[in-house]
């Protein structure tokens, strides 16, 4: 037998944790859960005295990490360091996130995940492309500059990926219904995103195909009593997903938890829409034309635009734990097992259970990260923030 035993006091399974069990991996795949006294003779144990493992976390909006900004270098070598810096936070699968940026851009980032995932470059999963077909009265930090309509172009490039899932961010009233079916029987997955689509127009896109919404709340029309906007939509759709970016700065706790109460903890996904600050000492940079700083760890123009985050995944998990009534299970849940449902990967990914991916994350007891495995492979984790 190759078989290789992970052995951690608590290991969280189907959204329990179980005391006393090891996992069993075969190369990239977990092929038992048992409890201890019943591993095989002869397989190797790695043991941990202390800790919690649980599913690796899965982030699908991340601009940056370790220095790196997508936009400015669409390669295999920034996402190898985006990758990197994310890691050592507990992050085992991720998107690469395209800010709104021209054609071109978008073909050449298109390019450079369809090349990392052929050379392997550890826990790339897919692309989200955040644009260019948004709304400029909800642009945020977005150059408007960038926008554009959904045309018949854009959708053949947009569907263009080879390998992986592919991730679209778009605003519903910037487009029609028939673009938005027809993009979405391409295979990608839409989410509705910088967007001031009313009520009505939300209900009538997610007919079409958008399933999701993303960083609910910012950038989107808000819930008013006489007017639900895009919020109302996301609360309305039971079987939409939204994300959440969770800082203290995107989003009020009480807000959150009035979110993850409506969707349902299957369908609120953690964010962390990062940017090169994460994993790294440099604490400012350029987007485009705006000076981003990082202070606090909030990120924003010279103006005050919150301009993505400063955020981790295992800072995300411990806010959700230390500031909303939901549990580590439900946090987990949520940085995993609901990316990964959305993304319609959660065959292979986003849970602990016989047949899916070796992507850990051992968490200490003060749910800070001390490893990561991806793929079987083994990484250290944070050291520091």
């Amino acid at each position: 037998m190759t078989a290789t035993g992970i052995y951690a006091p608590e290991i969280l399974v189907d959204g329990r944790f179980v005391t006393d069990h090891i996992v069993l991996i075969e190369k990239d795949v977990v092929i038992n859960i048992l409890p201890k006294e019943q591993c095989p003779d002869g397989v190797p144990v790695i043991s941990f005295d202390d800790g919690k493992l649980v599913p690796g976390f899965f982030d699908i909006q991340v601009n940056g990490g370790g220095g790196v900004l997508f936009n400015d270098d669409p390669s295999v070598a920034a996402i190898k360091a985006i990758g990197a810096a994310h890691r050592i936070f507990g992050t085992t699968m991720f998107l690469p996130t395209l800010i709104s940026d021209d054609l071109e851009k978008i073909e050449q980032a298109i390019a450079a995940v369809d090349a990392a995932i052929d050379q392997g470059v550890p826990g790339v999963v897919g692309i989200h492309l955040e644009g260019p077909f948004l709304n400029a009265e909800k642009k945020g930090i977005h150059d408007a500059r960038k926008f554009r309509r959904l045309d018949e172009a854009a959708i053949r490039l947009l569907s263009s990926l080879r390998k992986g899932r592919t991730l679209i961010t778009l605003a519903p009233e910037m487009t029609d219904c028939a673009s938005i079916a027809k993009l979405a029987a391409t295979g990608v997955v839409i989410a509705a995103g910088h967007t001031n689509a009313t009520y009505e127009q939300t209900l009538e896109a997610v007919k079409a195909g958008v399933s999701g919404f993303t960083h609910l709340y910012n950038a989107m029309s808000p819930f008013q009593s006489r007017a639900p906007g895009a919020v109302g939509g996301a609360f309305a759709t039971t079987d939409t997903f939204a994300s959440l970016i969770a800082d203290g700065f995107h989003v009020h706790p009480a807000s959150l938890s009035l979110a993850i109460r409506t969707k349902g903890v299957a369908k609120t996904i953690l964010v962390t829409d990062a940017m090169p600050t994460v994993g790294s000492a440099q604490k400012e940079f350029w987007l485009g034309e705006e000076r981003i700083t990082a202070t606090g760890g909030k990120c924003e123009n010279a103006s005050g635009v919150l301009a993505g985050s400063d955020l981790d995944m295992a800072s995300a998990v411990r806010f959700i734990v230390n500031n909303t009534k939901y549990t580590l299970e439900d946090a987990c849940a949520m940085a995993s097992k609901s990316p990964a449902s959305f993304m319609k990967v959660d065959h292979a990914v986003g849970d602990i259970k016989i047949g899916t991916k070796a992507n850990f994350t051992l968490l200490d007891n003060n749910l800070m990260v001390s490893q990561t495995w991806i793929d079987g492979v083994i990484f250290k984790g944070q050291t520091r923030r």
